[in-house]
This record gives C-alpha cells, structure tokens and sequence, in this order.
C-alpha cells in the first residue's frame, strides 16, 4: 500500500536477502502433513500461504461468500510491488485461498482499497440480473515514488469482475480519479449512500480525507475534506473507512470513521484512531459530544495494542446480518518486515463485530468477537466461581492443551488487587496479560516472550485505560501460537499483540498476591485448527 522505504532502498533489500525461499526436498505425504504447521504459524487466523501480506483490502460480501483481498507481494517475504490476493470464506472463520485478483500494470502497483457489489448495475459493467463487483483502488507509479520532488504519483482506479471475483477486468480509462497534487493519496473506500443516493468515495489525503461522490463508479466529483484540526498527526493517514452505525438500544444513527495512521500510534509506529458524527451526503460532521476529545492532537484510539492496523470493514453484508464487520492487519511497520517469520509473513486479526455504545465518557466504538469463531471450540469447561487464592491453574479442566485457547472470565471486586494472568512454555518464555488497579488499565506484557531482540520496538508492556467504573470487570481472549487479543469491558479496551516464543506457549496461570478478587463466573475453551 504504501512506500515506507525509499524506493532503491527497498530494491535492493528485496534483490539482496529477501529472495523466494527455495522448494524443500519432502515428499508429497511429507509437504502436506507440515501444511500451515511451520513455527509461529497461525492456526486459526488468516495468513498467506506464503510471502508477504499487510493491508486487507477489497472485503465484501456476495452470494454466500465473505471476499477477503489483501496487500500481497508473491515473490519475497517483504514489502514489494503490491499485488491484490485474494481468498473467501462462507463463515469468517475458514479460509479459501484463491488466486491472485489484480497484478501491477503499466499504470503502477496495486494498493489499497475496497470493492462493492453494483446492485444497480450503475457502472453498466454488468447486468441488472447480475450485477459487477467493482474493485476500488490506488495505483501507485513506483518510478515517480522515487523522484523526493513528485507528488503525483498515486491516483485511484477501478476493475470490475462479472464471475463472483474470479477474474478482474480493469477499467480502460483508469484512473478515475487524478492525483490533485498530494504525495500520499490513497485507499479509497466506497459506499452506497441511501440519503444521497450515490456512490461515496473516502481516502486519504497525507494529512487529512477527501469525500468524493459518484453516480456510476465512473465520474467523480469532489464533495468534501475532513480531518486537518482534528485528531493525532504523528504520521501519514490511511485507510478510511465511513459508514452509520445505530447507537446500542437506540434508533439513533451516528457515522463513525475510521482512520489509520503511521507513525503516531500510542506506543509507537501503526495504530487506529476513529472519529463519531454525521454525514449529510457531502460533509462529515464530528459529535459536538465527541469533539473535544479528539481535539489538539488528541485521539480516540479503536484498540492500544501494538498489532491491529490498516482495519476496514465487510461491504454489503446482507441486512438479515445487520453487523458491521471488521478485520485489521496484526503487525506493525515498527517491525513487519523483520518478525522471524520466513515462509509467510504476517497475519490478520480474527473478524470482529463493531458496536456503538453509549458509555460514561460519551459514545464509544466496541469491538466483539463474532460469534462464528465458536465453531472453533472442540473442548470447554466452566471456571469454579469464588474468591482467587494463591496461582490457579487456568487450563486445568482441558485434555487438549496446544496453545489455542479462548478465555471468557468475570471478576467482581477488581478494586482488590490486581489481576495477572500468565501464559507460559517450559523454556521460560511467557506472556502477561490482565488488569492494574492502582493505573485503572488492561495490559499485556510481551517482554519475556521470546524471540523479542529483532527490533528495539518490540518488547514491552502495552495498556489501554478502562473506560467503565462497574466493581465487576470482563475479559475475553483469543490465544494463537503466536498473538493474543484482550477483549477487556465487552471488546471497550483492545489489546492485540503478536509474539514468537521458542516453543508454543501451552500454560495459562491466573495469579493472585491479596485477598477479595473473585472470579464471578468463566468458561475455557480449547480450539481448533482451521487449515484441517
């Protein structure tokens, strides 16, 4: 999607150590047995079959099928020309490698972007009985991108596909949207508007978006910008993402965007910033209520972890659905390119379901598991209600301890103590995670984790402050090989953090140092793998 290196730079890293690795010598039986089981491999988040992998792009829904495309370059296991890859799933949950949906051209790279379902046929690109997929996204010009001095170098075009995402056809009068003059434009996302009754077009513009609106996918005209005195400028923003959502248990509707930004995450480098208001067709509108806190520099962050970037959500899930689905990208640019990982690089976050809620501090967006990942559980127990005592053993109730785990607990008197769980291996290696009193946050800790020295950025605790004062207190996680996902207050404070042990980390303990904490009610879940 983007050009964080310069140009010759990432040349000759790709052409120096980066190279395809070579095809090792097993057998048939051999190579499949060991599919998607290499060390650090995710087991039941979405990865690439191989090579590099950032930004999900593309996502849309369409006869039964959530469409998955991503930042992909297929020939090294770092950043390079971007291709879109492309897989699908009917459940969120299991994955379909398809093959790659759109190659550079002589217009540039492939960047980032969304695609849509043209119910209407208004592009005329298919029919009215069977409407087009249309891929929205940037071409990037690499040649231009290495001149310091250009600016115009990135624009937005479009294909479209008539066989449910199969094949791509891209439009031949691309671009259809020049470059005005701005180095860093890019990731256009694009919605049906009902009020307006048109096609609206949001992507970034260095420093802020831009709001373009179109009757045909085709022709575009410049509605609106929004963004330069509002939220934090640490970096170059990315990947919008505009849509309404309905407040929880109300009938009130709020726009919410999406906003990503690198640098300038709270911990450093990648991270998600959103903004709440209204949008009228033409302009978006902040919250009078949601103002201020994203006003100097201020920003609300969709999660604190240090691994859930360049997030966007499902396009045309059906409305018998009614959720708006989202799924980010689980690394950082800090150290994307150098994680010991080598076959593949990269992972996603598992698909999560956003909620608008009305909390203490005024509306906020949550984030849920979506409930399709309960597929995954092959063996549970309940957790014994009552006071936290000494170490207990979290995972005792489970036969089957791999180190795929999902966590549901309920704590009721958190002004006791501290709550501190430890997922561990026997070769020391562990990761803390849980709630601080005395700071009033959920953390996760990833210092002792590993393989941690490949990069200055990678160790460390990282917190995000609850938001609710209740004296009962939630926490939902998911557990890979090789990251957690904190879903603490019911998905209200986020922590997403990948890690790469040297051997799977299979121990869980909850710790307790005083007296009062009480586990109110908990469920463990061992899961399964979804590339068997």
């Amino acid at each position: 999607m983007k050009e964080h290196l310069v140009f010759a730079m990432l040349t000759l890293l790709l052409t120096a150590c980066n190279s395809k690795p070579e095809p090792t010598e097993n057998n048939q039986l051999e190579s499949e047995s060991s599919y998607y089981l290499e060390e650090h491999r995710p087991q039941f988040h979405f990865s690439p079959e191989e090579m590099w992998m950032n930004d999900p792009n593309g996502m849309v829904y369409h006869e039964g099928e959530f469409h998955l495309f991503y930042q992909h370059y297929p020939d090294s296991n770092v950043w390079g020309p971007m291709h879109w890859g492309h897989a699908i799933s009917s459940d969120l949950v299991h994955w379909e490698h398809l093959p790659i949906a759109l190659y550079p051209d002589s217009l540039g790279y492939i960047f980032s972007g969304s695609a849509v379902i043209d119910h209407a046929n208004t592009s005329g690109f298919g029919t009215q009985n069977s409407p087009p997929m249309i891929a929205i996204f940037t071409h990037h010009e690499p040649e231009g991108a290495a001149d310091q001095n250009a600016v115009d170098f990135q624009y937005q075009s479009i294909a479209y596909s008539t066989d449910r995402g199969r094949t791509w056809t891209k439009y031949e009068e691309n671009p259809v949207v020049a470059n005005p003059g701005i180095r860093d434009f890019r990731d256009p996302k694009v919605i049906w508007d009902e009020g307006s009754e048109q096609w609206v077009m949001i992507f970034a513009a260095y420093d802020h978006v831009k709001i373009y609106g179109s009757a045909d996918l085709k022709n575009w005209e410049h509605l609106s910008d929004f963004g330069k005195r509002w939220g934090t400028h640490g970096g170059v923003w990315e990947c919008p993402d505009l849509f309404p959502m309905t407040v929880e248990g109300s009938n009130e509707e709020r726009w919410v965007l999406l906003l990503s930004i690198n640098p300038g995450g709270p911990y450093g480098g990648s991270a998600t910033q959103y903004f709440i208001g209204d949008f009228d067709g033409k302009k978006f509108q902040l919250d009078k209520t949601f103002s201020d806190d994203v006003r100097n520099e201020n920003a609300v962050w969709l999660e604190y972890g240090k691994d859930n970037y360049a997030g966007v959500t499902w396009s045309d899930v059906p409305e018998t659905d009614g959720r708006r689905i989202f799924m980010g990208w689980m690394s950082n640019w800090q150290y994307a390119q150098i994680v010991p990982t080598y076959v593949w690089r990269s992972a996603m976050t598992i698909p999560r379901e956003l909620v608008l809620k009305e909390t203490e501090v005024g509306l906020r967006v949550a984030s849920i598991p979506v409930a399709e990942l309960s597929s995954l559980r092959t063996e549970s127990f309940d957790l014994q209600p009552g006071e936290v005592q000494g170490t207990i053993d979290v995972l005792a109730g489970l036969s089957q301890k791999e180190g795929l785990y999902e966590i549901e607990i309920e704590f009721e008197n958190t002004s006791a103590e501290d709550i501190v769980l430890i997922l561990s291996n026997n070769r020391g290696d562990e990761v803390k995670f849980g709630y601080e009193t005395e700071g009033n946050y959920f953390f996760v800790d990833r210092s002792n984790s590993g393989k941690v020295d490949f990069s200055p950025d990678f160790p460390g605790t990282h917190t995000a402050p609850r938001i609710l004062s209740s004296d009962r207190l939630s926490l939902h996680c998911f557990i890979d090989v090789s990251s957690i996902e904190v879903f603490g207050d019911d998905g209200l404070s986020i922590l997403t953090e990948i890690f790469f042990p040297n051997e799977v980390l299979t121990d869980l303990s909850l710790q307790s140092t005083g007296e009062g904490l009480k586990i109110a009610s908990g469920q463990v879940h061992a899961l399964k793998q979804i590339w068997r």
